[in-house]
C-alpha cells in the first residue's frame, strides 16, 4: 500500500463518517425540535459543516482520482472506478442539491420561515441520504481496492 492510498482512505473514511453522523446521529434529534430552534440549529450546522465537509471531500476526491489513475492497469482498478463513481454521485447530490438548499436555509428567518420549509427540509434529507450512502460506498470500495491489492 502506498502513502497516497493511505491518505485517500483517511479522508474518504472521515467523509463517510461525517455524512453518516449527520444522517443517523443528527437528523432525528434535530427534527424533534420545535420550529424556531430547529431552524436556528440547522443554520448553525450549515455554517460549520460548509467548512468541515469540503476540507474532507476535496482531499478524498483528489486522492481518489490520483490513486485510480496511478493504478489504471493494476489490481483493484475496477473497485476504484466504482468508488470514484460514488464520489461523483456525492458531488452531484451536493452541488446540484444540498448546497443550493443550504444557501436558501441560511436566508430564512427562524421566526418566519417560508410556508414550505418542511418540504424543503424533506428534500434536503432525501439528498443527504444519497450523499451519506455515496460517501460510505466510496470509502468501502476504495478500502476493498486496497484489500484486493494486498491479497
Amino acid at each position: 500500500m502506498h502513502v497516497l492510498e493511505c491518505v485517500n482512505l483517511f479522508f474518504a473514511g472521515l467523509l463517510a463518517g461525517a455524512e453518516l453522523v449527520v444522517r443517523f446521529g443528527v437528523r432525528a434529534p434535530l427534527a424533534a425540535l420545535d420550529e424556531r430552534p430547529q431552524i436556528r440549529l440547522r443554520q448553525a450546522l450549515i455554517r460549520t459543516l460548509r467548512v468541515v465537509v469540503p476540507s474532507l471531500y476535496v482531499p478524498a476526491a483528489l486522492t481518489g482520482i490520483a490513486v485510480t489513475v496511478w493504478n489504471a492497469s493494476g489490481t483493484g482498478f475496477a473497485l476504484q472506478c466504482v468508488a470514484l463513481s460514488a464520489v461523483l454521485v456525492w458531488t452531484v447530490a451536493t452541488f446540484g442539491g444540498t448546497v443550493p438548499i443550504n444557501e436558501g436555509i441560511l436566508e430564512w428567518r427562524a421566526d418566519a420561515p417560508p410556508a414550505d420549509w418542511r418540504a424543503i427540509v424533506h428534500r434536503w434529507e432525501r439528498l443527504d441520504t444519497v450523499r451519506s450512502w455515496a460517501a460510505a460506498g466510496s470509502f468501502a470500495f476504495f478500502l476493498a481496492a486496497v484489500a484486493r491489492q494486498l491479497t
